[in-house]
């Protein structure tokens, strides 16, 4: 996977493969390495999203213990 991959980046080609494969416009010559690009792409926004959610959760508890509830 590319390095500066972004998420965004990453979901707009998903999604372009997508609807290329919805609507026929691939090649049977090329669709198993759009279905494997789509693969990667998957798991790329879902490690994304994963560690964005450990991150967020890890801000929101510092949070919630440098402001203890009186």
């Amino acid at each position: 996977m590319e390095q500066n991959l972004t998420y965004e980046v990453a979901y707009q080609e998903l999604a372009q493969i997508a609807n290329d494969i919805e609507t026929e416009s691939v090649s049977v010559d090329v669709l198993a390495a759009k279905v494997k690009r789509a693969s990667e792409l998957i798991t790329f926004c879902q490690t994304k999203l994963k560690s964005t959610e450990t991150e967020v959760n890890k801000i929101i508890a510092q949070m919630e213990n440098s402001n203890p509830k009186q």
